[in-house]
């Protein structure tokens, strides 16, 4: 940032809470200036590293031949699993699941088995297809579709979660109906890979640059590989070219084979790789198959409910865990079951473990719960969005979520309410409905979807963060905390915390990069709880220095506390005002600690697994979208024709920061459920692992018209920092709206009278499919109901 002589005469500080502040960042990234770790200058005699992938799904080496590969022009080594001094498992868990290289057995195809390190990057990447391997092949399976959730081996413990007699009450109901629904996986994506830099120092020091979300778990995962204490390994990341969870664990492998290569060669080693041995070899969003029974009355009121939510977790657990667990505490979204029993299945498969993905479960399980209301919809006859507002929690009863905890801060009647008309909903309704009668190849749909996202670690013990705040003596402020920035905005709004503070401008704030060497044992940025335990941490810190200087400027000028007032850029000690910086500085002559290690833990939260019960989330955030579709019934193509978004970000801490997580967020879950698909062939080969073959929104995707509107009313009803709410999660489950717009249009084919069961993702295959299977059913309806023409057309010689 840059600085400038602060106005002791404002009347505001520059840049505080609440206020539009660009992306500290921005300027570089349009620029190209903003510096990565491949940016970075390589010390002399940096070697590159390439990972050895294998060709067999399921099998063991029979024989690895590298000789080839050693050979090869500018190859200095290559490492294998007997490479690895210390532990050769990079599991996150601690399930020992995960090995840095395969030794023996590989489990999925483009499992890393050997690691090239050259003099060139190119080199490396030309050696590794030298390699002469072997395999005895194994039985595998990829697709959790043939395996049997109650059966099949699982990778972690499953999770249930009841309330109630969900079998009696579905029993007990009037009314009741059974299904599955395919949520799809999704790539990461981001526009920076995975890449990791180590220099190795003397003794058994290592300094690594690493792309990660969570550089405390790379410090102690290359720490376990190398054998040596956690002390010894740095990890430094100013900012990463986007993780969305791909970058909470899947870092690992890299770093700890950089800093192996690294101490063993006594040089720096960096490891990029390609962006298909990227998309190969590391985890994606979790796909499930979810199976449904519910029962409801002829209203529509929902009764019970019992779900099964079957993941593809891949050969290892990695977070597989947690995030089957977390799909379990959306399955609800905004909607109170009576009686509920929910089931996870963390399913092994043969494929790469996936992991961490912006939502983390949580939007495959309101996904779930959505398909339930749209199933209920249409038995009744309808709107969905009737049933859904019929279904809502209350406010002060019917508020028991499946795990027990008690929602005390419930507003999404008035979300909602407010977006209908915001979006003119009624009324477009019954355009549409008009359009479709008179167009016999264009179909419209319109869908309103509610979010309810819980904020918070599920495990308790992340829900911690530490900051580290330096005053110096001419009234700048050196700020570091644990969490990282991968282009949200972290960073800048934790910098607004502490200048609103101090009551200093922000260009006085300096960030600095993320490092396990100021700021220890810190959790993952991940959960969207970087603002909230971050913002918190640094505020403390920020807080004990200024308690300090209020301590010394009552007893120096011999004035009570309480005339000691910060003020912008100055602070008034009795009836004088002095400039914050000439305060720091007479602080500092007087010997006044001017560093602080500030500290946050969430309070209240705490979860019993094995009960199912507990509180896991400290609170709620809220949202709402509407979004209309245009659908070609011939080819099954669509266009988005127009979104309304209303969300609740609390008081916002920088509404132009959070206008742009919830527009990112609407598009990328908008991705994962219509364009964005995985497939593997039937060698259990992933095919869609290059931007040719895997389809992200593009720019011209995005609705045509984008409505994005932030809550000005609603705060957190916990004391969160500055009683802002997080904005990283929540607005993904958004783009839940144009599944269900296009399932809306889809309908329109059968008149609405049969629930189109769109799976995700929506692809126009995919609809066109489910557009051809309701004319199917429209027509064998009309012929059960007309014996005659029934008759007609199935006569001989007659179909003309």
């Amino acid at each position: 940032m840059t600085t400038h002589a602060p106005n002791l005469k404002a009347q505001k500080i520059s840049g505080g809470v609440a206020t539009d502040q660009r992306h500290d960042s921005a300027h570089k990234h349009v620029s190209g200036t903003a510096i990565y770790i491949d940016d970075m200058p390589e010390p002399a005699s940096t070697l590159h590293g390439c990972l050895g992938l294998c060709t067999a799904t399921h099998a063991t080496i029979a024989s690895m031949d590298l000789s080839a590969v050693r050979a090869a022009p500018g190859v200095v080594d290559v490492l294998t699993a007997k490479d690895v001094p210390g532990e050769n498992d990079i599991s996150p868990t601690g399930r020992h699941d995960e090995p840095v290289l395969a030794d023996g057995k590989v489990q999925f195809h483009g499992q890393p088995i050997f690691c090239v390190i050259a003099e060139t990057r190119e080199q490396a990447r030309r050696a590794t297809r030298l390699a002469k391997v072997e395999y005895k092949e194994l039985p595998f399976v990829t697709d959790i579709g043939e395996l049997d959730p109650r059966k099949d081996k699982l990778v972690t413990p499953p999770l249930t979660l009841k309330r109630g007699d969900a079998a009696a009450a579905i029993k007990a109901a009037p009314r009741r109906l059974k299904g599955r629904m395919r949520i799809g996986g999704q790539e990461h994506f981001y526009l920076e890979g995975h890449i990791a830099m180590a220099i190795p120092g003397e003794d058994q020091d290592v300094t690594i640059y690493s792309s990660t979300q969570h550089p405390s778990e790379v410090q102690h995962m290359v720490s376990h590989a190398l054998g040596v204490p956690s002390n010894a390994i740095t990890v430094e990341i100013r900012r990463m070219g986007g993780g969305f969870g791909g970058k909470e664990t899947q870092g690992n492998q890299f770093a700890a084979l950089a800093a192996i290569a690294a101490k063993k060669h006594h040089r720096a080693v960096k490891i990029r790789p390609d962006r298909d041995d990227d998309m190969i070899a590391t985890g994606k969003r979790h796909d499930f198959l979810v199976d449904y029974e519910v029962g409801f009355d002829d209203d529509g009121n929902i009764l019970g409910v019992d779900f099964m939510f079957a993941a593809r977790c891949g050969f290892s657990s990695d977070l597989s865990g947690p995030v089957t667990d977390r799909a379990l505490f959306h399955c609800d979204n905004t909607y109170f079951w009576p009686a509920v029993h929910a089931q996870s299945a963390p399913l092994y498969t043969n494929t790469v473990s996936n992991t961490a993905f912006r939502g983390f479960g949580g939007p495959q399980g309101m996904v779930g719960a959505e398909r339930v209301i749209d199933e209920v919809a249409f038995a009744v006859g309808k709107d969905p969005l009737e049933i859904r507002k019929q279904n809502f929690y209350g406010t002060s009863d019917r508020n028991v979520t499946p795990y027990h905890q008690t929602i005390e801060d419930n507003i999404i009647h008035r979300i909602v309410a407010e977006l209908e008309v915001s979006a003119d909903y009624a009324r477009r309704r019954r355009a549409i409905d008009a359009f479709n009668a008179n167009s016999r190849f264009i179909k419209r749909g319109l869908a309103l979807t509610p979010v309810k996202f819980g904020i918070s670690f599920t495990a308790t013990h992340y829900n911690q963060a530490g900051a580290l705040v330096h005053v110096y003596t001419d009234g700048s402020v050196h700020l570091n905390h644990g969490g990282t920035e991968m282009g949200q905005g972290l960073y800048v709004k934790v910098a607004q915390v502490v200048a609103e503070e101090f009551q200093i401008d922000l260009d006085q704030v300096k960030i600095t990069a993320t490092t396990t060497g100021k700021v220890p044992n810190t959790s993952a940025t991940a959960a969207s709880s970087g603002t909230d335990l971050n913002g918190m941490a640094a505020q403390n810190g920020a807080r004990q220095i200024k308690d300090r200087l209020t301590d010394f400027a009552a007893e120096k000028y011999q004035v009570p506390r309480d005339q000691v007032l910060f003020l912008p850029n100055r602070v008034r000690i009795g009836n004088q005002e002095i400039a914050f910086a000439d305060l720091v500085k007479q602080a500092y002559m007087a010997r006044i600690q001017l560093s602080a290690a500030g500290f946050y833990k969430t309070p209240k939260i705490h979860w019993n697994r094995d009960k199912g019960q507990g509180r896991p989330f400290y609170y709620f955030a809220y949202g709402a979208s509407c979004s209309e579709v245009s659908v070609d019934t011939l080819t099954g193509e669509y266009m988005v024709e127009r979104t309304d978004i209303l969300h609740d970000t609390g008081r916002s801490l920088n509404r132009a920061i959070d206008l742009g997580q919830i527009e990112g967020g609407f598009i990328q879950g908008m991705g994962w459920l219509t364009t964005e698909e995985l497939w593997w062939d039937a060698k259990g080969r992933l095919g869609t692992h290059a931007p040719s073959t895997y389809k992200i929104p593009l720019a011209s995707d995005r609705p045509k018209i984008f409505n994005v509107t932030l809550a000005d009313w609603p705060e957190a009803s916990e004391p969160t920092v500055h009683r802002s709410k997080a904005v990283g999660e929540p607005p993904f489950p958004l783009g839940m709206s144009v599944l269900h717009a296009l399932s809306d249009a889809v309908a329109s084919v059968a008149d609405h009278k049969v629930c189109p069961r769109l799976d995700a993702p929506a692809t126009p295959e995919r609809v066109l499919m489910a557009i051809e299977r309701l004319k199917g059913a429209a027509k064998a309806g009309a012929e059960s109901a007309n014996p005659a023409k029934k008759a007609y057309i199935s006569q001989p010689g007659m179909q003309k």
